[in-house]
């Protein structure tokens, strides 16, 4: 996975697209990332004890990862992960 929790991302698909955002939570068995504050989705919470309220809660969905693209601190732009190059056996 080329984001980890803490980073900063920019979206580059979807209906969040454009919008830069850190990274909360990282789903790698689904191949999935969380943001703060983008892909909201309501969800109805029903009162389980008749104490307790229900009601709508706003919770963020997880967006995959090959629609995010890191974002670089320092100068606000976006970087390519970087990789290694290995030699071919002749």
């Amino acid at each position: 996975m080329h984001v980890k929790k803490g980073d900063k991302v920019i979206v580059i698909a979807g209906k969040e697209k454009g919008k830069t955002s850190t990274v909360s939570q990282v789903l790698r068995e689904e191949n999935r990332v969380v943001l703060e504050g983008l892909n909201k989705m309501k969800k109805h919470i029903k009162s389980k004890k008749a104490g307790e309220k229900g009601g709508i809660v706003e919770i963020s969905m997880p967006i995959h990862a090959s629609n995010v693209k890191l974002v670089d601190k320092k100068v606000k732009t976006e970087k390519k992960p970087k990789t290694k190059k290995v030699a071919k056996n002749s």
